[in-house]
């Protein structure tokens, strides 16, 4: 099955962990060339919802359709196979490892497949061409990762998932370990990704910066989708009364 228009729609999803109820009734739907927002306090159930949409978790009950074809993911490597992939707050970048490797991770191009010899040339190559494609400069891509500033680790992620198949793009808290200069920064390169028709779930806590960038905005409380707006509906101040009530 291919991502055509890279369309992701969520019906009456339920999921408990024992006697805790992750997500209640919870139904969403997110499309191409914008950017949804999904907005809640620790312990709503914003995990939980990325994780379903991911294929990290499976729902208890519910409906998960990509271009309303319904779709049971099983792994988060069928959800990457479908176009979907999820940067995380963690970011998944081996600090001691150098640039290059962290952009193939698990993914490394080989010349010689009987020796499993990494092709190293056009894998420094590929990545000093998609990370300028963030405007993102690396003259030595043999350093470590952790030698990036936080600003450069969050987009050598995102180019990473693009660079594989990415359509539909969650980002977890992008910037919340960020400086304002390097914050703007994965601002400007989020909404790159809206100007290339990615389907972006953005996952925030910061209100202001969310309304900034969204187009669609999600809001949950104690497992509950407890509202949904398109920006001309809604204001930050908005947003943030019903989350603080």
């Amino acid at each position: 099955m291919q991502v055509d228009n890279n369309h992701l729609h969520l019906k009456n999803i339920y999921k408990s962990f024992g006697n805790i109820t992750a997500l209640n009734d919870v139904s969403m739907s997110t499309k191409s060339g914008k950017i949804h927002c999904i907005l809640g306090d620790n312990g709503a159930g914003k995990s939980s919802l990325v994780n379903i949409i991911s294929g990290v978790f499976q729902p208890d009950q519910g409906e998960y359709q990509l271009n309303n074809e319904p779709i049971k993911l099983k792994s988060p490597r069928q959800a990457i196979d479908l176009g979907i992939s999820t940067v995380y707050q963690n970011l998944a970048i081996i600090p001691i490892m150098n640039i290059y490797r962290n952009f193939f991770l698990g993914n490394e191009p080989l010349k010689n497949i009987f020796f499993k010899t990494i092709d190293r040339d056009y894998a420094i190559e590929t990545t000093i061409n998609e990370l300028e494609k963030f405007d993102i400069s690396i003259k030595d891509p043999e350093r470590p990762a952790g030698e990036l500033s936080g600003g450069e680790r969050q987009i050598l992620a995102i180019s990473r998932a693009l660079y594989f198949g990415a359509k539909i793009l969650i980002l977890d808290e992008p910037t919340s370990a960020l400086g304002v200069k390097e914050s703007n920064k994965v601002v400007e390169q989020i909404l790159m990704l809206k100007a290339q028709n990615i389907n972006v779930i953005l996952v925030s806590h910061n209100i202001d910066q969310a309304f900034e960038l969204g187009d669609e905005f999600f809001i949950l409380k104690n497992s509950k989708m407890v509202g949904s707006f398109k920006k001309s509906e809604t204001s930050a101040n908005k947003l943030r009364t019903i989350l603080e009530n």
